[in-house]
């Protein structure tokens, strides 16, 4: 069974993520640096790595494949789980695939460099219920797709 994962350090759609694995019966496993809520729920595990650069990334790149589910807003993450077969996508809804995945990465590099020069202060949009619903259907929709390719 294809298994769903989570960035979860400042992941702000993780009720939601329950809400539609538990609808699926997946299985959900959340790596955050730091601590993470218990719970009791045998279909919900916590990681917690090293509070190095990455730790949380690179662990989730190891253990994610072909057809599992990966959440996560860090599109040089979102680069090695497409490239393992992993469906990938924001907490906004927005999908990582082969198809755009190397237009995400050029634009995240280049927003780095305006910020860096100071040409741009990088400000994000605040999270809107319009994103918490455009994540809810993505998640569905990946759900739905990892399980009958299974």
């Amino acid at each position: 069974m294809p298994q769903i994962y989570v960035d979860a350090d400042a992941c702000p759609v993780k009720p939601e993520i329950l809400k539609v694995a538990e609808r699926h019966n997946l299985e959900v496993t959340f790596v955050a640096n730091s601590g993470l809520r218990p719970s009791r729920d045998p279909m919900v595990k916590n990681v917690i790595v090293s509070a190095s650069f990455d730790a949380a990334d690179d662990w989730i790149a190891e253990h994610a494949g072909q057809n599992d589910i990966v959440i996560t807003a860090d599109v040089p993450l979102a680069v090695r789980c497409v490239a393992n077969g992993s469906l990938v996508t924001g907490p906004t809804g927005r999908v990582f695939d082969e198809a755009n995945i190397g237009m995400a990465s050029a634009m995240r590099d280049l927003g780095q460099h305006l910020r860096e020069t100071g040409e741009s202060k990088g400000y994000n949009a605040a999270f809107s219920p319009r994103d918490r619903s455009k994540f809810l259907e993505t998640l569905d929709r990946f759900c739905r797709r990892a399980k009958s390719a299974n």
